[in-house]
């Protein structure tokens, strides 16, 4: 009887072995569709060619008559985005992957809230994971007052198989008119103008054209797989007027469809440059891809600078798995610089002073492959030079990080590399 018992037992803790087993298995699985070629150079990025194919392979169309507003740290970016909630009349859609309690979660709360109460629709998603620190209270709050809220992939026993599958999207859209992406989340360190350690620096991004009916768009994408309800009718999609002469594109990519587009965007990218290519990147741990790619753009005499966080940096994990790849870059004559003052959260990528690209990527495999993320492409001059202007003077608060630094990392950190190559895709 006693044998049989064991029997019993043993079977029943491989059986659980066994699911845990399939379960992290299917959270680590990345999309069916790999590439595995870097594209080769065809034309420059200021040329009718490449917007045209970014339109077509990314999705939603380049479309003019847009104006783009750069808002720097807390201090820039919360009033504007508080203030066109308040100014909602037909509806107002959020969505986001960091929603904290404290002040500026508190402010962001009574916002929706106030709207909602007002009859005007308000519609939030937020990441199930991203919102963790948030307190119930803060939720129940928000959907006692009528804020329709969706957490994204919570945690239950039929999502498991997921859950390692977020989204990382920071979408805000009000009236379908006025719209805002970049790198901020709800949370307090993103308060203030970045002036120590404790104030992180980040850059977020106010629209306004015919690009935010995509934004809208983009959130009905998320919206719908978890409700099964689409948001449409002129409550949502209004008829937008022109707002400025900026081209813009927002894309949206998702492992659970199969999208590599971010990738994809990057890499053809990478390929079209012939002049300069900047890179600002609070999370930078490439793949093989993306590491060959800018190396082939150097050999084709293309300047690249790659701006990233220096001693203030939120994950260590990071830090260690990113530096692994840095003599390769170094090498080849990449210019890597780490940002002093406080932890450097921001996602901006310039290249040949035409094409920017913003929003919630950042030039990681968890990004790349496996989150739900949207970028907004700006192909203008004025911009490009803007934002440069804003690199730049980024740059200035920066140290060089060199060759002979790589060289000389001490033996236990390129132990820890080493250690963390096999999980890569989850830092």
């Amino acid at each position: 009887m006693k044998s049989k018992r064991r029997v019993i037992w043993w079977t029943s803790i491989g059986a659980l072995v066994c699911l845990a087993g399939t379960l992290i298995g299917l959270n680590l699985v990345t999309p069916e569709k790999q590439l595995s070629v870097v594209p080769i150079h065809r034309y420059a990025i200021e040329s009718d060619d490449y917007r045209h194919e970014m339109s077509v392979l990314l999705g939603p169309t380049v479309v003019s008559g847009n104006s783009v507003q750069a808002l720097q740290n807390g201090d820039g970016i919360f009033p504007a985005m508080l203030q066109a909630i308040a100014d909602a009349r037909t509806s107002v859609n959020f969505e986001t992957y960091i929603y904290w309690s404290g002040a500026i979660g508190e402010r962001f709360t009574a916002a929706l809230i106030e709207r909602a109460q007002a009859g005007v629709p308000v519609h939030v998603t937020i990441d199930w994971a991203g919102s963790v620190k948030m307190e119930p209270s803060l939720l129940a709050r928000m959907t006692d007052s009528g804020v329709q809220v969706q957490r994204f992939r919570p945690l239950k026993w039929y999502t498991v198989a997921r859950l390692n599958n977020r989204t990382h999207r920071k979408l805000l859209i009000v009236d379908g008119r006025v719209a805002f992406t970049g790198g901020v989340g709800i949370a307090d360190q993103w308060q203030g103008n970045a002036q120590d350690a404790e104030h992180w620096r980040d850059l977020h991004f106010r629209v306004e054209g015919p690009v935010a009916a995509q934004f809208q768009a983009a959130f009905n994408d998320n919206w719908v797989k978890m409700t099964g309800h689409i948001l449409n009718g002129t409550t949502y999609f209004q008829a937008t007027q022109p707002a400025g002469d900026v081209r813009a594109q927002l894309f949206i990519a998702s492992p659970a469809g199969g999208s590599q587009g971010m990738q994809l965007m990057y890499l053809v990218t990478i390929a079209a440059a012939v002049r300069s290519i900047d890179i600002a990147a609070a999370y930078f741990v490439p793949d093989p891809l993306l590491l060959d790619a800018l190396v082939q753009a150097r050999q084709r005499g293309v300047q690249i600078r790659l701006l990233l966080p220096g001693p203030h940096i939120d994950s260590q994990a990071v830090a260690l798995a990113s530096k692994q790849d840095w003599g390769k870059l170094l090498d080849a004559g990449v210019k890597i610089f780490q940002y002093q003052p406080t932890m450097l959260h921001t996602k901006l990528f310039v290249a040949d002073g035409y094409l920017v690209s913003v929003g919630s990527t950042n030039l990681d495999l968890r990004s790349l492959r496996l989150n739900d993320e949207a970028n907004l492409n700006i192909y203008d001059h004025d911009f490009a030079t803007q934002m440069t202007a804003i690199f730049e003077a980024d740059l200035a608060k920066a140290t060089p990080y060199t060759a002979a630094m790589w060289a000389k990392r001490p033996w236990t950190q390129k132990l820890a590399e080493m250690v963390l190559v096999p999980i890569k895709s989850q830092l």
